[in-house]
């Protein structure tokens, strides 16, 4: 019973923050944000069922979620027009059946390869449907898309979707049912066999299952949660156009999972809300959001393989095994403050570009604006300016790189502490 109780700890924890969430943010633009963390992280577990379980790495995802919500969408004007009667919260749904149909369309050419093969098939496949869209205006809307309204019928319960806590609450309850659901797959004898393929699929064509039908079965259970997410979107935005199953979406996803990391469940959970935060909430202060989620993109494949969620898993290990001590933290709080001199030294000298960039693109002879940051106007040809912006982004490395041998040894040592630590309680278990 206690084992039970433990097991379905996270969950509980996890339906409180999505049901607190509103609380602690309760304006609308937060809400709307809110809501696009949703559906980014249900995407992003769709994903993580191809890449981290069955370690197919796709660069079209998003045909199933784009597809899925344009079936959502279409859905929902035959519900405003009166052609069918069918409730609203229950679209997303139907988006999930759009997006496991293209699955079992697509999935049975892209899954006969493995590996490479597999990835470049993909990246052909979300060319021809992106291209596909733009071709047939009838059906996907052309450049402009097709829009929707979600407020249609009568309210059932007081409930109608118009405003955007309600639209929430749909998306949060969709992605605890699906989270719940994906998470119970992984521990299947579909899920477990998936694992095996992953890891030698030799191996387990040998022991009579066809890798094959095994990656072609989660590739349709893949595409029918992201369906979902695509349904959902279709709800919470009230359009859909040619770019939800672009290239560019799913160079997102791809991105966004790998930095929460793959081989966690909650890997893609912590992604989709960081991914989110960049896309959404940095690109409202600086054009440039995308150079720094590249780079961040690039310092957690070098610095953390295993994304976010494997540091995470990391600190919570040395936290339990009581590893913790007060040399480290004083290391990780050097090490935290020197990253944050060198991000204000990179930001800055940054911004100073780009807005030079701005300038000499515009050529009116008038000069270039000044840069903003936190309040304080910069003058981008001010010389002291980019000196300080040198100074902070080499103190900052310097720093770094001083304290990173002191660090190495002793995170070894408190690793060394959690190993026993874990040996012992083994032990104790057996």
């Amino acid at each position: 019973m206690h084992r039970s109780l433990r097991s379905w700890l996270p969950w509980l924890c996890f339906a409180l923050a999505l049901l607190a969430a509103p609380l602690a943010f309760p304006q609308s633009a937060a809400l709307s944000l809110l809501s696009q963390m949703g559906t980014m992280v249900l995407l992003c577990l769709s994903y993580n069922m191809l890449l981290g379980e069955g370690g197919m790495l796709s660069f079209g995802h998003a045909v199933y979620s784009g597809l899925g919500a344009f079936g959502a969408i279409h859905l929902m004007n035959r519900i405003g027009d009166g052609s069918i009667h069918f409730p609203i919260t229950l679209v997303p749904l139907a988006g999930g059946l759009v997006g496991a149909l293209c699955g079992i369309v697509f999935g049975y050419l892209t899954t006969r390869r493995a590996g490479t093969t597999f990835a470049m098939i993909t990246l052909g496949l979300v060319e021809l449907v992106s291209a596909g869209a733009l071709m047939f205006p009838d059906l996907f809307g052309g450049e402009g898309g097709i829009s929707s309204n979600r407020v249609v019928g009568e309210p059932v319960m007081g409930i109608s979707y118009g405003p955007q806590l309600q639209v929430y609450y749909l998306i949060a309850g969709w992605l605890l049912v699906c989270a719940v659901a994906i998470h119970a797959l992984k521990h299947t004898p579909l899920g477990r066999i998936l694992n095996a393929v992953r890891d030698n699929p030799e191996r387990a064509a040998f022991i009579g299952y066809d890798p094959q039908r095994v990656r072609y079965l989660a590739l349709i259970l893949s595409a029918f949660f992201a369906g979902i997410s695509g349904g959902l979107s279709a709800i919470n935005f009230e359009i859909v156009s040619a770019e939800y199953v672009g290239a560019l979406r799913s160079g997102s996803i791809l991105l966004f999972t790998f930095i929460g990391g793959a081989g966690f469940f909650y890997g893609p959970i912590i992604g989709g809300v960081v991914g989110v935060l960049f896309a959404s909430l940095l690109s409202a202060y600086t054009q440039a959001w995308q150079f720094y989620l590249g780079a961040f993109f690039i310092l957690v494949v070098m610095a953390l393989p295993g994304g976010l969620a494997k540091l995470v898993d990391n600190l919570v290990r040395v936290v339990r095994a009581r590893a913790l001590d007060a040399a480290l933290v004083r290391l990780l709080a050097g090490l935290a403050l020197s990253g944050l001199l060198a991000l204000a030294g990179i930001v800055l000298g940054t911004e100073m570009l780009y807005q030079l960039s701005l300038g000499s693109l515009a050529d009116t002879g008038s000069g270039v604006a000044p840069v903003v940051l936190f309040g304080l106007s910069i003058d981008v040809h001010s010389v002291s300016a980019w000196l300080l912006a040198v100074v902070l982004a080499v103190a900052g490395v310097g720093a770094i790189a001083c304290l990173r041998r002191s660090w190495a040894a002793s995170w070894s040592a408190a690793w060394k502490r959690v190993e026993l630590s874990e040996q012992a309680q083994r032990r104790e278990a057996a």
